[in-house]
């Protein structure tokens, strides 16, 4: 991931504290605050399974994270689908 250079707020919902970073005047959302909460933590794990999602996120790594790991990423590409396939937040990290 990334290191964050940008400005950093933060917003609760349902008690839970969310990060919001603003790089260039474009907000992100902390996907790892969100998981944190138990009942998040199951909607993320689904979300993160999704070859969708996973294009998604190898494309904005690849244009925004210069350390980005194309070969691993290859890997978790091809997996998904599988039916063995899980993939959570701390292996994306």
């Amino acid at each position: 991931m990334q290191k964050c250079h940008g400005t950093k707020q933060k917003i609760s919902i349902l008690g839970i504290e969310i990060s919001i970073i603003t790089q260039k005047q474009e907000d992100h959302i902390s996907l790892t605050d969100m998981a944190k909460s138990q009942m998040q933590k199951a909607i993320i794990i689904k979300w993160l399974n999704l070859k969708s999602t996973i294009e998604y996120l190898g494309e904005w790594e690849a244009l925004y994270n210069s350390d980005f790991n194309y070969i691993e990423f290859g890997i978790i590409k091809n997996a998904v689908g599988s039916n063995n396939f899980v993939l959570s937040v701390k292996q994306w990290i």
